[in-house]
């Protein structure tokens, strides 16, 4: 069989099948290809694969309703035409007695780099167009707390990290880089909607070598690549507000801060400048206040702040800070360390969230992005913050907050899923699991039997990615991909456009839904979207034939990273920031009109409720896995790989281990109030001792 070109989120490859197995090649333009393309080399015919489509022995002899035995059921095949009809049924009946109101589309997830089956945008499309409307869920869980704050201090989010410093300007212009939780190169490998050119790695040694300082402050070495040849500072987990405020304080008192620019251009310095003097409470939050919370010593918290003073400095803030409890807190005084600096809008200084999170930040943006699938429009305005789903599945009606907001739970009667794992991203699964039981009816589709198709009550068999024909592209990637089919669908595996076009049939909407287009009509309706963009610019691209036989076009870019703050800088009149004030908010009357305890009108440092104990004396620090995205493809070759004995690695610091009488490679219980599960010692001096490291996405799996 020749090669066919395809892309997924880690990387543009070409592959061959040869028997149940796939040679991977990566694209031939990306100078450092990500390792985990390797987890494909046997996924396509796996045991762990969805064969035919399946329903729980208890909701098919029993009918909907709640069931405490998801997730411990058996399952019985039954045919496609028997599932279209129960599916279509239970849409029905759900949708005359509930409405859109008791319909909960999930879907979040990293399923396809493909742009048209896009299963996120499919279960949309088709709750929107044939259902009137679905409960959404808004933000997400990587970035949740960032993308709400962001917008009342700044701006939106994609400016600051999407649109934010370009890596290409870090090589040439900054002097310092101070990573809160780090640059790990792990996490650039992946992007959505595909990612060709890994280019990260190149710009921290081109960085480097320029004399560029690296740090990172983290618990784990690790987060900051050999490449960068920066410095660690080990930090306790939870405490990176603690000391921005020590180097606030720092820069204040010895009257390093850029007073110039925290007149023209931030607004309530002065009241972030009282805490951080004492002035609200008689607490100075100055380095010796911050060693012990931090761990690190006095001294050393001082010297890093005069050795930033008169550089030309980036703060980079991660995603992993704001996932913590008062995550919203270091992300805010990231924002107003850079300011104290005067930092930002100059050219490889300033502020920016995420950086290294995902292959899309520090990149140049296409000139024009490739057309999403339209969604249609949600016939209600209902939506609950992703990570409140067994919040909303277990406690209907009641009241929460977001965003200043006051709103209600809606009371969930079915569950759409497609293309995602929440018993990946959720933060306790046992209660997830609980809140699951709770409804009538869960429907996912899925390729692979991950923890989510197992407590579903109708699991629709769908194809991989690999298995049909879609154009793979993102926003910050120059290459456009023709993703050509590698095999035929597995089993009885059919793609999420089909089987929602049929339901669609069934339930009298199919022209709203598929609009008198099958897949390649979709795919050259929206290449066509595209080839209008650019042709307003007076450039062309080949003819749709002609790009699916190459396989491969290239878009122009734009080089406008920073384009906001670089253009607010240079007049802050012209170009105000979409801010109440039109300046950096370093603090914030909106915020501080919310009344809420923990996230006050300007930042502060918070303790974390959950603290070391003597029943439970360690921190878990439970980050991206380094061989596979998120959960995806934990069977692949790759991702076992990095097992050991089958089992996941958690690594502890030697001291640590020694006291505990553990050993390398011994199997280990790790335990806390919400569950306990088993993995494979690492003993590793790159961890701060007092911390232990299991990385998520190993399939959760309880006895």
């Amino acid at each position: 069989m020749t090669d066919s070109m395809h892309s997924a989120h880690w990387g543009a490859f070409r592959a061959r099948r040869d028997g149940d197995s796939l040679t991977i090649t990566p694209f031939s333009a990306d100078p450092d290809p990500s390792p985990l393309l390797a987890n494909l080399h046997n996924a396509l015919a796996h045991p762990a694969r969805v064969a035919r489509p399946m329903i729980r022995r208890g909701w098919l002899e029993n009918g909907p309703g709640p069931d405490a035995r998801r997730g411990l059921d058996s399952y019985v095949a039954v045919s496609w035409e028997e599932t279209y009809a129960r599916v279509a049924e239970e849409l029905r009946r759900v949708g005359e007695r509930y409405g859109p109101a008791g319909i909960f589309g999930g879907s979040y997830g990293w399923s396809s780099a493909g742009r048209f089956h896009h299963a996120q945008s499919q279960v949309h499309r088709f709750l929107n167009t044939v259902m009137g409307g679905y409960v959404r869920s808004v933000n997400s869980y990587s970035s949740g707390a960032a993308s709400v704050l962001l917008p009342h201090i700044v701006g939106d989010m994609n400016e600051i990290a999407r649109r934010g410093v370009s890596w290409e300007t870090i090589a040439s212009h900054s002097e310092v880089v101070l990573a809160f939780g780090g640059l790990a190169l792990k996490n650039s490998q992946v992007a959505s909607g595909g990612l060709s050119e890994h280019t990260e790695r190149g710009f921290m040694q081109r960085a480097a070598r320029r004399g560029t300082r690296f740090i990172s402050v983290s618990p784990l070495k690790s987060d900051l690549p050999d490449e960068a040849g920066g410095e660690w500072l080990p930090l306790i987990p939870g405490t990176d507000a603690a000391l921005m405020l020590a180097l606030l304080h720092e820069l204040t008192t010895q009257g390093l801060t850029d007073d110039d620019f925290l007149a023209r251009y931030t607004h309530g310095w002065p009241t972030l400048k009282a805490y951080l003097l004492g002035e609200e409470d008689g607490i100075a939050r100055d380095a010796d206040w911050a060693a012990d919370l931090c761990g690190l010593p006095a001294a050393q918290i001082r010297a890093l702040a005069h050795a930033l003073h008169g550089k030309r400095v980036l703060i980079t803030v991660a995603h992993a800070l704001q996932r913590a409890q008062h995550g919203e807190q270091p992300v805010w005084l990231g924002l107003a360390l850079a300011a104290a600096l005067g930092q930002p809008g100059l050219p490889g200084g300033g502020f920016t969230y995420a950086l290294g999170a995902l292959g899309h930040y520090g990149k140049h943006h296409n000139l024009a992005s490739f057309p999403a699938l339209p969604q249609g429009k949600n016939g209600i305005d209902r939506f609950i913050p992703v990570a409140r789903i067994a919040d909303m599945l277990l406690h209907p009606g009641e009241k929460f907050h977001y965003n200043g907001r006051h709103l209600t739970y809606p009371d969930i009667r079915l569950a759409y899923w497609a293309g995602g794992n929440p018993f990946h991203h959720h933060q306790d699964l046992a209660r997830l699991r609980h809140a699951f039981c709770r409804l009538d009816t869960l429907i996912v589709h899925e390729s692979a039997w991950t923890a989510s198709a197992r407590h579903a009550d109708i699991v629709l068999p769908a194809t991989m990615t690999l298995e049909r024909e879609d154009v793979g592209g993102a926003p910050t990637d120059r290459h456009l991909i023709a993703m050509q089919p590698v095999a035929a669908p597995y089993g009885e595996a059919r793609d999420d456009y089909q089987i929602f076009s049929e339901l669609a049939r069934r339930l009298g909407r199919e022209a709203a839904f598929t609009e008198g287009r099958d897949a390649r009509g979709w795919l050259e309706h929206l290449y066509a979207q595209l080839q209008e963009k650019l042709a307003a610019h007076q450039v062309g691209l080949p003819d749709f034939a002609a790009f699916w036989q190459e396989g491969v076009v290239t878009l122009p870019q734009l080089q406008d990273g920073g384009r906001m703050m670089n253009a607010f800088r240079a007049d802050p009149t012209a170009h105000p920031l979409p801010t109440p004030t039109g300046k950096i908010q370093i603090a914030s009357d909106a915020i501080a009109g919310f009344g809420y305890e923990d996230c006050p009108g300007h930042p502060v440092w918070r303790a974390p409720r959950e603290q070391p104990s003597a029943s439970y004396p360690f921190w878990l620090i439970a980050n991206q896995p380094a061989t596979r995205l998120h959960s995806q493809l934990d069977f692949g070759d790759y991702s076992r790989s990095g097992k050991r004995n089958g089992r996941e690695v958690c690594s502890l610091h030697p001291l640590d281990a020694q006291r505990l009488g553990i050993a390398d490679n011994d199997v280990i219980e790790l335990y806390n109030a919400r569950g306990h599960l088993l993995a494979s010692a690492a003993l590793t001096e790159a961890i701060r001792p007092g911390v232990v490291r299991l990385p998520t996405g190993a399939w959760y799996d309880p006895v």
